[in-house]
């Protein structure tokens, strides 16, 4: 077999000390199925940021292709970029994605009439994300929507496809929870039961 002929049946990339060439299989082997890439990735995954999908798959084709032959440029390319989509997908399916807002910068205006008590309440502040936090993830974006955002339960429900129910018991769960982190810390004393 010559090697032209070997050249049409395989796409391989060149050896890594042939810069020019490996630049030039990328070119016309991979990247020029750009435009197709993105938009197969908009049409089967509408939730994934196309652009961000492609160039990794991109900077994962290109280091593959080092020191080992990529025998069909197009269907690894389509492969990576679907399975990084995926992971994607999966990924926001069980860490929604929810800011933790900055709570200094909420409707709370302290007028502190010292750099002590500025101290005193940004640690406060601090503590209190931390306690946040510290709350298991649907929980914490729970008690982040109806307690930080001042959300409606129902409309938190709604939003997050769960019952009213399920909204309520986060918020108690996750309320207790840091309740007990301020308690361990020595922030807040426990309840005293009346006997």
């Amino acid at each position: 077999m010559s090697p032209s002929s070997r050249e049409s049946a395989f796409s391989v990339p060149p050896c890594a000390d042939m810069p020019m060439e490996k630049s030039q299989w990328f070119r016309d082997e991979v990247h020029a199925h750009d435009a197709k890439l993105k938009s197969y990735l908009r049409g089967s995954f509408p939730t994934v940021d196309a652009e961000d999908v492609a160039q990794e798959s991109y900077l994962r084709i290109w280091l593959a292709s080092v020191g080992q032959p990529i025998k069909s440029a197009k269907a690894f390319l389509f492969t990576v970029a679907r399975n990084l989509a995926l992971n994607s997908v999966r990924h926001r399916k069980k860490s929604p994605i929810i800011d933790m807002p900055d709570l200094a910068a909420l409707s709370v205006i302290v007028e502190s009439r010292d750099a002590a008590e500025a101290a005193a309440i940004s640690d406060e502040i601090a503590l209190l994300e931390t306690a946040i936090a510290s709350l298991p993830p649907r929980c914490r974006e729970i008690v982040i929507l109806c307690k930080i955002q001042h959300i409606p339960q129902r409309e938190v429900a709604g939003r997050l496809g769960i019952s009213e129910i399920t909204v309520q018991e986060q918020v108690y769960r996750g309320l207790r929870r840091m309740e007990a982190f301020f308690i361990k810390r020595g922030v807040i004393k426990p309840w005293q039961s009346d006997k």
